[in-house]
């Protein structure tokens, strides 16, 4: 059996698919890392929810994250080799999202996560969805990376999210609360 140590990591570099090494806390590992963590976050979510339909549309996302995350992992030279991720993918969140939408009231407010555990596991994949835009984000800007449906993909999977977490409390009974005091 194979240790699950390879000790080449142990002077802060890791590497890339394809040549090379990079710092760990280069912004392309920064954003593997927040996509790894939003995979984790996404992971409780379905674990939490009682709700099937949830489950089920989370792993689809855990997987193209994963297909998302070999592009983002890979050298600029190798990330075409990559590519699963597109406006397909986008055009099914979207789906998703709208199809979710039309079972649950939606706020005009900001709302305050927390009316069950199902619902509060998806206000947080949500929040960890969304750091992993911002980090994917800064990667296409700065120029190293080309796809931008990456990022649009990170978009919507947090709407998809949001309205996810609607369909929680929904699911759980619970009216959702809302932020603004009165």
């Amino acid at each position: 059996m194979s240790p699950f140590y390879t000790r080449t990591g142990d002077e802060g570099t890791t590497s890339l698919i394809g040549e090379g090494r990079v710092p760990k806390f280069d912004l392309r590992i920064e954003a593997l890392g927040a996509l790894d963590e939003a995979t984790a976050a996404l992971g409780l979510a379905r674990a939490s929810s009682n709700t099937p339909q949830v489950g089920e549309l989370l792993l689809v996302a855990q997987r193209e994250l994963y297909q998302l995350m070999a592009e983002v992992g890979a050298t600029p030279e190798n990330a075409a080799r990559f590519r699963k991720i597109g406006g397909t993918n986008v055009q099914w969140l979207e789906a998703q999202t709208d199809a979710i939408a039309d079972l649950v009231e939606i706020p005009r407010e900001f709302i305050i996560p927390g009316e069950t555990v199902p619902s509060a596991a998806m206000a947080l994949a949500r929040t960890v969805v969304r750091r992993a835009e911002r980090r994917v984000a800064e990667l296409y800007h700065a120029g190293e990376l080309e796809n931008v449906e990456l990022v649009a993909y990170l978009n919507r999977l947090s709407s998809l999210c949001f309205v996810l977490e609607l369909l929680e409390n929904q699911s759980g009974g619970q009216a959702t609360q809302l932020a603004k005091t009165q």
